[in-house]
C-alpha cells in the first residue's frame, strides 16, 4: 500500500508531465473524509461514518450517538491540522437530516445539533480544510418518509428543498461546496414510492429545486453544487437515464464514486467509458476512490493507478480533485517527502526510513528541550489503567483442578532465585476482592490481566474444562464492572500448560489450534463482558528468552531456530484468533482484539556512525518489527530482519538462522490482524553496529548489533532497566510513522521499573519520578507528535513473582508481604502519585482551583423535629425490655437477611488529634492534648499523637482510601487549634484551612459526604488557660469558631456534629481527670461543664439555623456516647429503674434537654436533687437552666447522631454520698455478662444485640428522629491485624442488629459508619488498641496504611446495602427421591440403661462413667432412658413420627459380656430380637450398628482396640449378630464414628477407655486396628451372608465440615483441607478411596516425626495386600453431621508429639452463628451440602446415608424447640439442594436422636431428642416436642412441599406447629412479645410463629430445668473444649 501510495501522490505532483496545466495544480481538490469510525464513536459523531455494506437499512439509520460539542471542540482541531499538514485541502462532512430535524419540519430544528455541526465546520475552517457538506446520503429519514408517503414525487422535492433551505442558511457562511445526494441507490430505494421512475423523478426534482435556489436566490460568491454519482448499473437502467438527462444542466461539476476491482480492469475501463460518453465537458470530482482485491499487485501497482487518472483525463474529462481517504496512513509518512518528490522522483523508489525520520527529528534536541517537562492533559476519554499477569499473581497453582503451567514446573525444579515458585505468589486467586479494592482506590478505566490457560483448560485443549477456574475470571470480570474498571484480557501471558509444552509447545503447529480453541472458549464466555482482548502478551520475551537464551520456561537454548520457529507459530495463531473475532463474535460483542509488544528505543552508540544508525534500525527491526511488521504493515517480516539473516547465513559456512517464510495466503491472512497496538516499554539501549565474523548463534551475533547504555542513565533494580524517558517518546513516534498512522490507536499496555527488596519499600520515590518523567514523554508524543496514544497501562497492580528473578524484584504500586501468609497489600507512594495522574488525566498547567459547587447533600434536610414531653420515670427503656429482655437466645441471635433503605449512608469516622498528626506544623497552636501527652505518664507507653497517622500531610492517600472503601461519608473532626491557634478568630490560619479546604475537595470530587465535628476533645490550651469548658466565655469563643467553619466550609459541608460525646469532655475531663484537662472533681465539674457545652451547642446550632441553612441547607446535631443498658433482673423494677436511670444519666443528661423539653430528665434531677440535700448542700449540684434557656436548647438537633460499642448490665446500687460523684449519683451497679467476648480495650465487651435495644430505645424515647450511628467498632490489642477475623465478626452482627431495627422495628436508622477508617492513636490508651480497618505501621515514618480483610469486608456491606441473603441460601420447595429413608437414631449406652440387667458384661462407658469428675454432675448411664425396659413405649414414639427406619446400636458387652464367644447372654440377645420384630410389625426397618463405643471392659484389660486381637474379636462377635439377627436386618453399620473412638477415646482422654498418655501414637493404632476391623467385617458379610440376607453394610464417619477462617487467604484454605483429611478422610480414604492413609495426614505425620528424631512415621503402615482388602469395603457412605468449623493454621512446636499437632489446624466459630446447648455445635446449615457435595466429589458420588444430624438444648427446657425445628428444616433443606442442584446420591437422612438421652461427657446436661425425658420422674416419661410434629410432617411429605401450589395433602390441617418460612416474603404481620412484626425473615418468622403455640405455653409452665455447672462437653467436642470444661 505504501507503494500505491506514493505512486498515486506522485502522478499528482508530476500531472503537467501528463498535459495537465498547472492551474490544475494550484486548484487540486486533495478531498477525505468522513471521520474513521473510532473517532466518530469517540465524539458522537457516527454520522460521519459511512455504513459497511452488510448493515441492513435499519442499522443504517439507527447509527450512533448525537453529536457532542465538548468533545468537538476538544479532539478535532488536532486532527484536521495533521490532515491539513499531510495535503489534504477538502473535506467531507455528511449532514445528517433526521437529526437536523427530527421532525422533517424546518421550524423545529435541533438548535444543539445545529450548534455542534456549526463547531465542526468552524473545526474544519479554522484547520484551513475547505468543507464539502453533503446534505442527505442513505435512506431518507422516517420521519420525510411519512410526510411524503402517499403523495405525487413533488411532495419529497418540496421537503428536501425546505431542509436544503435550512442548511444553507444555518451553515452557508462557513461552506462552499455542497453535495445534495450520495449513495443514490440507498436513498432511492427508501423513497415512499412503489415505482422506480417516480422515485428518480422525485430525486432529481429535490436536487433541481435546490440548485435553482442556490444560484437564484441565494448566489453564494463562488459557491459550487454536485450530486454523487456512481459508475456501474448500480441503478436500474430507466432511472438511471433519467437522472443523467434530469441533471446535466443542474450541477457545477460531477462528484463520482469509483471502485477499482483489481483483476477486473476491463469491466471497469468500459463502465466508465459509458459514463464518460453521457457527461462530456463535465469537472469531475472523484469523490469516492476504493481499490479492491488489489493485495497481489502491490509490487507493480504503476499501471492501475496510472491507468485511472489517464482515462479519467481522456477526451477532454476534466478531473478536478481525488479522494485520497485511502492513503492517508500512507500520506502521513511520506508528508516529510512529498517537497522534493517533483524534483527527485527516485525519491519514490527509495524513500527513508521510518527509523531514519523519527531519529533525524529528535536528533538535534538539546538535553534541555529534550528533558523539559510539559505542563497538559491528555485528550479526553484517555484510558488509564494498570496491569497484571496470572502467573505473577494467582498462586493457588494447584487449586481447584488447576493444570500445571510451565511457569509451575520451572519453579518447582529450582531455576528461580532462592528456589522461589509462584505457588502462592500474591494470592489473588483468593483475593479478587482485595484487588478490587486496591483498583477502587487507584480508580483506573482499565484492568489489564491475563487469563491463565491451565487454570481454564488444565490439559491445555477443551476436553477438560475446569469450570471453578471460570468462575473465578467471571467473578473477577463481574467485580471489574461493578467498579467501573473495564477488562482488558490477556489470553496468553506466557503460562502454557505444560501438558502442552510436553508435546513440543509453541514449537508444534498443533498448538496453534489449542490456542483457538482456548481463545474461541474465553470469547464466548467472557466476551459478552469483555471488550478489550489481547492475544499475546510480549511475544518476543517469549521467543527471546523462552527458546533462544532459556532464562524463561521451556529454558530451551536455540535462538538461530527454535526462536525463530516459535514467532511464527505465535504470528499465525494470533492471526487465527483474530479472524476467529472477528468472524464470529465481533457483530455481536463490538471488541476489539490487538496484542502487546515489547520494545526498547535504539538510540546509535555513535550518531555520527551511520553503521550505528543502521544498527539501531535493525535492533528495533528483529525487537518489534519481528512481530509488528507482518501483522501491522505487509503480513511478511521486516526486509532488514530477512536480508540480515540471509547475510549472516550466507557469511557463515552452516545455517545460523532460520527464519520461516509466510506463504502468500499466510501473508494476507496475517496482515491487518489487531485494532490496536498494544506497547509495552520499559528502557531504551545504545546500539552500535556488531563485529562482523560471528557465527555463534546469538540474538546480537545474528542481527549484527551490539547493546549498550550510556553511563549516565540512571539504573532500576533489574539491569536491563535503565531510566530514559525520552526514548518513549521517540518508540511512540516511530510505532506511529511505521505501523498505525491515524488509523490503529496505539495502546501503552506495560510501564513500569522495578526496585530492590530491600530499604523503603513503601516510599518508592524512584518509580513516581519514573512515572513522571515517562508519562509526560507520552503526553509530549500525543500533543507535539500527534502520535494517537489512547492509553496509559502502569505495571503492575501490586508486587509478584517476576520469573527466574522471583520476588527480589519490585513493579508493584502496591506493597505485597511475601513473607505473611495474608499477603497484605499496601499502597506506595507511587500508587498515590499515579492515581493523582489519573484524577487530573495528566499534568494540568495550573493547579485546578478549589471545586465551586457546592455538594448536593443526598437526602433532603429533615423537618423540625418535634416538641416532646419530659421523660416518664422509668422512660420508653422499659417498653424495649418488655419487648426483648424475654427473648431466648435463638429468638435474640438469629441473623437477618436483608437490605437498608434506598439512599442509606455508609461511612467511616476519625478524628483530628488522633489521625492528624503535625502537632505544630504550619502555626498550629496547642491543644490540651498536646499538653496532656507530653506529661511522661499520663498515656500508656508515653505514646503522642504528635504524628499519629500523619494525615496532615496524607490527604490523598485518605481519599485513595476512603474511594477504595466505598464510603458514602467520611467523618472527620477540625482541629480547633490548627484553625485558631489562640482558639479565637483573630489567629486564623490558612495553612490549616488550606488542608481541611484540600480535604473537603477531594471528598467531594469523589462523591464523599463530609460529616464534620466542629470539637472533638482537642480544646486549644489557650483557652483552658483561661478555664476551658468551666468558663461560660466559652460559649461565645465556640459560636465563633463554629461561624467561620459554617463560613468557610459550608459551602461543601451539609453535615455538621457541634460536639462529640460531651459526656466524655465532662465526666473523663473534669470529673475523674483521665483526660484532659486532668481535673478531678467528680461531684460539682462535671454537671457545670455539661450545662455550658449545651448551651455552646445551641448557640452554634442558632448561628447556623439563623445565619446560613437558607443558602446552606446542612444539618447539624451533637454526637451522643451510649452504652447500651440491660437490667440484670428485667422483673425487678428496682433494676429497671436502674438501668434507665443509667441511660438518663449517661445520654439523656445532653439528648433530653435537646430533643424533649430543653431541662435535664426527671430522674436525673431528682437523684442530684436529692443526693445534694442529703449531703447538706443548699441546692443541687446539678446546675438549673432558665425558662428562656430551656427554649433556646429545646429542639437545637435536626438528627440524632451517636456512638456507641458495647451494652452493661445493670442493678440498683445504695451508693455513699461521699465523696460527692456523678457516678455515686446514679446509685447502680455496672457489671457485663462472662460469656461476652473479649476486646482489646477493656470495658468494651461485644453485645451486637443491645445495638437493635438502643435503637429501639431511641425511636421510642425521643420520636423516632432521624437516626445515624456515627462510631461503632471493636479494638484488637496487637500490633499487626490485617486478618482481623474479630473485626469481621463483630461489624457482622452489629450491623445485622441495626438492619433488624430498620426492617423490622421501624426505626428510623439513616446512616452507619465504622470506628474507625484506619488505626489511631486511641487517647489515654496510646496506639495499643487498633480499631482501624486500615492498618497503620506506627513504626515507619511514612506511616502507610495496610487494607484489613475488615476493611474489605465493609466494602462489600457497603457495596450490598447491607446484608443481602445469598442466592444459595434461598429456600428450596421439593421433595426426595421416591424411597428415601427417613430414621431416627439412638445408641445402646446413652437410652437402654439396664447396666448390670440380666447378665449384662461392663462395658469401658460403665468404668469410665463410675469414675469421679469424668461426668457431669456425675451422671451415669446405668438406667438413662430404661429403654431395655421400654420397647414398647420406644415403638410407639417411632410410629408416631412415621420413620421408615430406626437406628440403635446392640451392646457388645450385653450380647457377649466377656467381649468373645466363649459365653452368649441369649436375655441380652433376646431384648433385640424383640425390639427387632416390634419394628418390623411397625414396618420400620431396623439400622443396627454393631459397635457405637462401648467396649467390653474385658477386652479393654487386655488392650482394647490397641491390640490387634480385637480384630478378630470384632469379627466375631459381628458374625454371631449376622447369624442371629441378619435375616431380619438388612442394614448394618460397622463402627460408629471411629474418629471419636481413636481420638477423644485414646488421645485426649475425654471419652472413655480415657487414655490421654500417647497422644501422638495410641490414636493412630487405634484408628489403624478400627480400620482393618471394619474391613474383616464388611468381608465376612459380602462372602458369607450377602448373598443370602441381602443386606447393606457400610461405615459410619462423623465430621464437621471446615470452611477457612478467611476465605480469601491460602493457608486457611489448605487449613481447612487438612481439618478434612485428617478428620474425615483418616477413615474415608482408605476405605472409599485407595485403600491407604491420605496423602495429606501421611506426609504431615511421617515430617514431623523424623524431624521428632524418630526413624519412622507414628501412622502406621497398611501392607500392599491390607491395602487391597481395606479398599472399597463399603457399600454406602454413613455420615454424621452436626455443625462447620472456620479452620486456620496453627504451628504447635516440633517436639510436641499428638494429632493436633500434626493437623496443625485450629478452629473458631462465627460468632453470627446460632448457638445450641452444646458449645462445640453451632447452626450452620450451609456446611452440611457442602459436606456432602465434598464426600461426592472426593469419593467418586457414592450413597450416603446421613446417620445423625441435630441439634442440642440446655437450661430450662420448653417443649415448643423452635430452635430445633429451624435447625431440622434448615438442615434438611440443605439436603435436598444437594441432592437437587449438586446431583449428591443421597438415600436416606436420620434425625438425632429420638428422645433426650445420656450425653455421654456431658450426662443429661445436654438434650438433643426430639421426645422428652423426665429423668427425674422415676417412670422416665417420654413427650414428643414440637419438632417432633415437624419432623414427622417432613416425612409425610418426604421434603417440602412449595405453598404456592396450595395446600397439599401431606400436610396435616392443622399441625401443633407451624414451620415457618426462613425466605423474606410479604408475610402477614403476627405478634410476638408485644411486638407486631412483618415476617421479612424465615428465622424471625420462625420464633413469632411458634410463640403462638399454646405447647410452648403449656411447656414453659410445666418444666424447668436449671442451668447445670460447666461440664466436659460431648463426644462431638474438641478436646481443648472439653479440657476447659473439666
Amino acid at each position: 500500500m505504501e507503494l500505491i501510495c506514493t505512486t498515486f501522490i506522485f502522478f499528482l505532483l508530476v500531472s503537467p508531465g501528463l498535459g495537465i496545466d498547472g492551474e490544475f495544480a494550484r486548484n487540486f481538490i486533495a478531498i477525505a473524509g468522513p471521520l474513521p469510525s473510532e473517532l466518530a464513536d469517540k465524539l458522537g459523531l457516527r454520522d460521519q461514518v459511512l455504513p459497511q455494506e452488510e448493515q441492513g437499512p435499519a442499522v443504517a439509520e439507527a447509527h450512533g450517538s448525537l453529536c457532542q460539542q465538548d468533545l468537538v471542540a476538544s479532539e478535532l482541531p488536532r486532527y484536521f491540522s495533521h490532515l491539513q499538514e499531510i495535503g489534504v485541502t477538502h473535506y467531507k462532512v455528511f449532514l445528517p437530516w433526521s437529526r437536523v430535524l427530527p421532525e422533517g419540519n424546518a421550524r423545529e430544528p435541533d438548535e444543539a445539533q445545529v450548534q455542534c455541526y456549526r463547531e465542526l465546520l468552524q473545526a474544519l475552517v479554522a484547520a484551513e480544510l475547505s468543507p464539502v457538506v453533503v446534505l442527505h446520503h442513505q435512506r431518507v429519514p422516517g420521519a420525510v418518509a411519512v410526510r411524503a408517503g402517499g403523495r405525487e414525487a413533488g411532495a419529497f422535492a418540496n421537503l428536501f428543498v425546505e431542509y436544503a433551505e435550512f442548511c444553507l442558511r444555518a451553515f452557508g457562511d462557513l461552506v462552499d461546496v455542497w453535495v445534495t445526494f450520495s449513495d443514490l441507490q440507498e436513498v432511492l430505494h427508501s423513497l415512499p414510492y412503489p415505482d422506480p421512475q417516480d422515485r428518480a423523478q422525485a430525486v432529481a426534482a429535490a436536487h433541481e429545486g435546490f440548485y435553482t435556489i442556490f444560484h437564484e436566490k441565494h448566489s453564494p460568491a463562488g459557491g459550487k453544487l454536485s450530486i454523487a454519482l456512481e459508475t456501474g448499473g448500480v441503478l436500474d437502467s430507466a432511472s438511471s437515464e433519467l437522472l443523467s438527462v434530469s441533471l446535466q444542466d443542474s450541477v457545477d461539476f460531477l462528484s463520482l464514486n469509483l471502485q477499482y476491482q483489481c483483476g477486473n480492469e476491463t469491466d471497469f475501463y468500459k463502465k466508465l467509458d459509458e459514463f464518460q460518453s453521457v457527461w462530456k465537458d463535465i469537472e469531475i470530482l472523484v469523490f469516492s476512490l476504493k481499490f479492491l482485491g488489489c493485495a497481489s499487485m502491490e509490487e507493480n501497482p504503476f499501471i492501475p493507478v496510472a491507468a485511472i487518472v489517464i482515462a479519467l483525463n481522456e477526451e477532454g474529462t476534466r478531473t478536478i480533485g481525488y479522494d485520497i481517504s485511502e492513503f492517508l496512513d500512507d500520506l502521513s509518512r511520506v508528508s516529510s517527502q512529498t517537497n522534493t518528490l517533483q524534483e527527485n522522483p527516485a525519491a519514490v523508489v527509495a524513500p527513508r526510513s521510518s527509523y531514519q525520520t523519527v531519529w533525524e527529528m529528535f536528533a538535534g534536541q538539546s538535553e534541555l528541550e529534550r528533558d523539559s517537562f510539559l505542563q497538559d492533559v491528555f485528550p479526553d476519554g484517555f484510558l488509564w489503567g494498570t496491569s497484571t499477569g496470572a502467573f505473577s499473581i494467582e498462586g493457588a497453582w494447584a487449586e481447584d483442578g488447576k493444570g500445571e503451567s510451565i511457569w509451575d514446573q520451572f519453579g518447582h525444579a529450582g531455576h528461580v532465585h532462592l528456589n522461589q515458585t509462584a505457588d502462592v505468589a500474591c494470592d489473588s486467586y483468593y483475593k479478587t476482592s482485595y484487588d478490587i479494592f486496591l483498583l477502587r482506590g487507584l480508580h483506573p478505566q482499565l484492568y489489564k490481566f491475563s487469563v491463565s490457560w491451565p487454570r481454564i483448560f488444565p490439559a491445555g485443549t477443551n476436553e477438560t474444562i475446569n469450570s471453578k477456574g471460570v468462575d473465578y475470571y467471571n467473578q473477577l470480570i463481574d467485580q471489574l464492572l461493578d467498579s467501573h474498571i473495564e477488562p482488558m484480557v490477556t489470553l496468553f501471558h506466557w503460562d502454557l500448560p505444560q501438558a502442552l509444552q510436553a508435546l513440543g509447545g509453541w514449537q508444534n503447529d498443533s498448538v496453534i489450534d489449542a490456542f483457538v480453541s482456548y481463545a474461541d472458549f474465553c470469547f464466548s464466555t467472557f466476551g459478552d463482558r469483555v471488550k478489550l482482548w489481547i492475544t499475546f502478551h510480549e511475544p518476543w520475551v517469549i521467543s527471546y528468552a523462552g527458546y533462544g537464551t532459556g532464562e524463561h520456561p521451556p529454558g530451551i537454548t536455540d535462538p538461530g531456530v527454535a526462536s525463530y520457529k516459535v514467532a511464527h507459530t505465535i504470528l499465525k495463531a494470533h492471526a487465527k484468533v483474530w479472524h476467529l473475532y472477528n468472524d464470529k463474535y465481533r457483530s455481536q460483542q463490538l471488541g476489539k482484539v490487538g496484542l502487546v509488544l515489547n520494545s526498547d528505543w535504539a538510540e546509535p552508540k555513535t550518531p555520527a556512525s551511520s553503521e550505528d544508525v543502521r544498527a539501531s534500525e535493525r535492533y528495533l527491526q528483529f525487537m518489534l518489527g519481528w512481530f509488528a511488521h507482518p501483522i501491522f504493515v505487509n503480513g511478511d517480516y521486516p526486509e532488514i530482519l530477512k536480508a540480515q539473516i540471509q547475510a549472516v547465513n550466507q557469511h557463515c559456512s552452516t545455517t545460523v538462522a532460520q527464519l520461516p517464510v509466510f506463504t502468500e495466503e499466510e501473508k494476507s491472512w496475517v496482515k491487518g490482524t489487531a485494532d490496536f497496538f498494544g506497547l509495552s516499554h520499559y528502557t531504551s539501549r545504545l546500539v552500535s553496529a556488531g563485529a562482523d565474523g560471528t557465527c555463534a548463534p546469538g540474538y546480537e551475533s545474528i542481527g549484527n548489533f551490539s547493546l549498550h547504555v550510556d553511563p549516565s542513565w540512571p539504573q532500576a533494580a533489574s539491569s536491563w532497566v535503565h531510566v530514559v524517558p525520552w526514548g518513549l517518546r521517540r518508540l511512540l513516534k516511530f510505532v506511529s510513522q511505521e505501523y498505525t498512522g491515524t488509523q490503529i490507536p496505539i495502546y501503552i499496555s506495560g510501564n513500569g521499573m522495578p526496585t530492590g527488596d530491600t530499604g523503603d519499600l513503601i516510599n518508592d520515590t524512584l518509580r513516581v519520578d519514573y512515572f513522571q518523567r515517562y508519562i509526560n514523554e507520552a503526553l509530549k508524543a500525543v500533543k507535539h507528535d500527534a502520535v494517537d496514544v489512547r492509553s496509559y497501562i502502569a505495571r503492575s497492580l501490586v508486587d509478584g513473582f517476576e520469573g527466574p528473578l522471583g520476588y527480589s524484584l519490585k513493579f508493584g504500586l502496591h506493597h505485597v508481604d511475601f513473607e505473611d501468609s495474608n499477603r497484605a497489600r499496601t499502597p506506595k507512594a507511587s500508587a498515590y502519585f499515579y492515581s493523582s495522574v489519573i484524577e487530573k488525566n495528566g499534568f494540568p498547567s495550573e493547579a485546578l482551583g478549589r471545586s465551586s459547587a457546592p455538594l448536593v447533600f443526598d437526602r433532603p434536610a429533615p423537618p423540625k423535629l418535634p416538641n416532646l414531653p419530659a421523660s416518664e420515670v422509668p422512660s420508653k427503656a422499659k417498653v424495649v425490655w418488655e419487648k426483648f429482655s424475654s427473648q431466648t437466645a435463638f429468638e435474640r441471635d438469629m441473623y437477618f437477611h436483608g437490605t437498608f433503605p434506598e439512599g442509606f449512608t455508609w461511612g467511616v469516622s476519625s478524628s483530628a488529634y488522633q489521625i492528624e498528626g503535625g502537632w505544630d506544623a504550619d502555626g498550629k497552636g496547642p491543644s490540651i492534648w498536646d499538653t496532656f501527652t507530653h506529661v511522661p505518664g499520663n498515656v500508656k507507653n508515653n505514646d503522642t499523637g504528635d504524628i499519629a497517622c500523619d494525615s496532615y500531610h496524607k490527604v490523598e492517600e485518605d481519599i485513595y482510601l476512603l474511594r477504595a472503601l466505598g464510603v458514602k461519608n467520611y467523618r472527620f473532626s477540625l482541629s480547633w487549634p490548627r484553625i485558631f491557634p489562640t482558639g479565637r478568630n483573630n489567629s486564623v490560619n490558612s495553612h490549616g484551612v488550606d488542608y481541611y479546604n484540600r480535604l473537603i475537595d477531594g471528598l467531594v470530587a469523589n462523591n464523599i459526604t463530609p460529616i464534620v465535628t466542629l470539637y472533638h476533645w482537642d480544646l486549644p490550651q489557650a483557652l483552658q488557660d483561661i478555664g476551658g469548658w468551666e468558663n461560660n466565655t466559652l460559649i461565645d469563643l465556640f459560636d465563633s469558631f463554629a461561624d467561620f467553619c459554617f463560613q468557610t466550609f459550608g459551602d461543601r459541608v451539609k453535615f455538621w456534629i457541634t460536639f462529640n460525646e460531651p459526656y466524655v469532655i465532662a465526666w473523663l475531663g473534669y470529673g475523674q481527670g483521665t483526660f484532659p484537662p486532668n481535673v478531678q472533681d467528680p461531684g460539682s465539674a462535671p454537671y457545670r461543664v455539661a450545662h455550658i457545652l449545651l448551651k455552646a451547642h445551641a448557640r452554634a446550632y442558632h448561628t447556623y439555623d439563623d445565619k446560613y441553612r437558607a443558602s446552606q441547607g446542612g444539618v447539624i446535631a451533637l454526637c451522643l456516647y451510649i452504652h447500651w443498658a440491660e437490667p440484670k433482673s428485667p422483673g425487678d423494677p428496682r433494676d429497671v429503674e436502674a438501668a434507665d436511670r443509667y441511660l438518663q444519666f449517661m445520654v439523656g443528661w445532653f439528648a433530653h434537654p435537646i430533643f424533649k423539653n430543653g431541662d435535664y430528665p426527671e430522674a436525673m434531677k431528682w437523684k442530684v436533687g436529692n443526693r445534694s440535700e442529703l449531703q447538706g448542700l443548699p441546692s443541687s449540684r446539678l446546675p438549673a437552666f432558665t425558662a428562656e434557656e430551656h427554649e433556646y436548647i429545646r429542639g437545637t438537633a435536626d438528627v440524632f447522631c451517636f456512638n456507641t460499642y458495647t451494652s452493661k448490665i445493670i442493678t440498683h446500687s445504695t451508693t455513699r454520698l461521699n465523696p460527692f460523684s456523678y457516678e455515686y449519683d446514679q446509685e447502680v451497679s455496672i457489671s457485663a455478662d462472662s460469656s461476652w467476648p473479649y476486646s482489646g480495650l477493656e470495658g468494651h465487651r461485644p453485645v451486637a444485640w443491645g445495638l437493635r435495644r438502643l435503637l429501639n430505645w431511641i425511636k421510642e424515647e425521643y420520636g423516632n428522629p432521624p437516626i445515624y450511628v456515627i462510631e461503632n467498632g471493636v479494638a484488637i490489642n496487637t500490633t499487626s491485624d490485617v486478618d482481623d477475623n474479630a473485626r469481621i465478626f463483630y461489624y457482622k452482627t452489629y450491623i445485622d442488629e441495626a438492619l433488624k431495627a430498620s426492617r423490622l422495628d421501624g426505626v428510623n436508622l439513616k446512616g452507619y459508619n465504622a470506628w474507625s477508617f484506619m488505626d489511631n492513636f486511641e487517647w489515654s490508651d496510646g496506639y495499643d488498641p487498633r480499631f482501624g480497618l486500615l492498618q497503620v505501621d506506627f513504626n515507619n515514618p511514612n506511616r502507610p496504611r495496610t487494607p484489613k480483610r475488615s476493611a474489605v469486608y465493609y466494602a462489600e456491606i457497603i457495596r450490598s446495602n447491607g446484608i443481602p441473603l445469598p442466592k444459595e441460601d434461598e429456600f428450596l420447595y421439593g421433595e426426595f427421591p421416591k424411597n428415601f429413608s427417613w430414621s431416627v437414631a439412638t445408641a445402646a449406652y446413652q437410652i437402654e440403661g439396664g447396666w448390670r440387667a440380666d447378665g449384662k458384661g461392663l462395658s469401658i462407658w460403665d468404668k469410665y462413667s463410675h469414675t469421679p469428675l469424668r461426668i457431669s454432675n456425675d451422671d451415669t448411664g446405668d438406667v438413662a432412658c430404661d429403654s431395655y425396659h421400654k420397647i414398647e413405649e420406644d415403638v410407639e414414639m417411632l410410629k408416631s413420627l412415621k420413620v421408615s427406619h430406626y437406628r440403635f446400636s446392640i451392646s457388645w458387652s450385653r450380647v457377649l459380656p466377656d467381649g468373645t464367644t466363649r459365653y452368649i447372654n441369649e436375655m441380652g440377645l433376646n431384648y433385640y430380637e424383640r425390639l427387632i420384630d416390634a419394628l418390623l410389625a411397625a414396618n420400620i426397618k431396623p439400622q443396627v450398628t454393631l459397635y457405637h463405643w462401648d467396649l467390653p471392659q474385658a477386652l479393654q484389660d487386655v488392650g482394647g482396640w490397641e491390640n490387634d486381637t480385637i480384630i478378630q474379636r470384632f469379627k466375631e462377635y459381628a458374625e454371631l449378630l449376622f447369624q442371629r439377627l441378619g435375616d431380619k436386618v438388612k442394614f448394618w453399620i460397622t463402627l460408629n464414628e471411629p474418629y471419636n473412638t481413636a481420638y477423644l477415646g485414646h488421645g485426649v482422654g475425654t471419652a472413655a477407655p480415657g487414655i490421654s498418655i500417647r497422644p501422638g501414637r495410641a490414636p493412630y493404632v487405634v484408628g489403624h486396628n478400627l480400620i482393618k476391623a471394619h474391613a474383616e467385617v464388611w468381608h465376612l458379610y459380602n462372602e458369607t451372608y450377602r448373598a443370602r440376607q441381602g443386606g447393606l453394610i457400610s461405615i459410619t464417619i462423623s465430621s464437621d465440615w471446615a470452611e477457612p477462617r478467611n476465605p480469601h487467604k491460602q493457608e486457611d484454605v489448605e487449613a481447612s483441607r487438612r481439618f478434612m483429611q485428617f478428620l474425615l478422610g483418616w477413615f474415608a480414604h482408605p476405605i472409599f478411596k485407595n485403600g491407604d492413609y491420605n496423602e495429606v495426614m501421611k506426609r504431615r505425620i511421617r515430617e514431623r516425626s523424623l524431624a521428632q528424631g524418630l526413624s519412622q512415621s507414628r501412622l502406621p503402615e497398611f501392607t500392599e495386600s491390607e491395602k487391597q482388602r481395606i479398599k472399597g469395603t463399603y457399600d454406602y457412605f454413613g455420615l454424621n453431621q452436626y455443625t462447620t468449623v472456620l479452620a486456620y493454621n496453627l504451628n504447635f512446636p516440633r517436639v510436641v508429639q499428638s494429632y493436633d499437632s500434626d493437623r496443625g489446624v485450629a478452629t473458631v466459630s462465627d460468632r453470627s452463628w446460632l448457638g445450641s446447648g452444646s458449645t462445640w455445635l453451632k447452626v450452620t446449615p450451609f456446611g452440611f451440602r457442602k459436606i456432602l457435595r465434598w464426600i461426592k466429589e472426593e469419593y467418586n458420588n457414592p450413597p450416603i446415608y446421613v446417620t445423625e444430624n441435630g441439634i442440642s438444648e440446655r437450661g430450662a427446657f420448653v417443649f415448643n424447640d423452635t430452635q430445633r425445628v429451624h435447625y431440622y428444616r434448615s438442615y434438611i433443606n440443605e439436603a435436598l439442594k444437594a441432592v437437587v442442584h449438586d446431583g449428591v446420591d443421597l438415600r436416606g437422612y436420620t434425625a438425632w436422636s429420638l428422645m433426650d438421652n445420656f450425653e455421654w461427657a456431658v450426662g443429661f446436661d445436654e438434650r438433643f431428642g426430639l421426645y422428652h425425658v423426665n429423668f427425674s420422674d422415676p417412670a422416665l416419661p417420654r413427650r414428643p416436642k414440637a419438632s417432633a410434629r415437624y419432623y414427622s410432617q417432613i416425612i409425610n411429605c418426604n421434603g417440602f412441599p412449595d405453598p404456592a401450589t396450595g395446600q397439599h395433602p401431606c400436610l396435616e390441617p392443622e399441625p401443633e406447629v407451624t414451620p415457618p418460612d426462613p425466605t423474606p416474603g410479604a408475610a402477614a404481620t403476627v405478634s410476638f412479645l408485644g411486638l407486631d412484626l412483618t415476617s421479612q425473615s424465615a428465622e424471625i418468622a420462625l420464633y413469632m410463629l411458634f410463640a403462638l403455640s399454646g405447647v410452648g405455653a403449656l411447656a414453659l409452665a410445666l418444666f424447668g430445668y436449671k442451668y447445670g455447672k460447666s461440664v466436659k462437653r460431648s463426644h462431638k467436642q474438641s478436646h481443648m473444649e472439653l479440657r476447659s470444661k473439666m
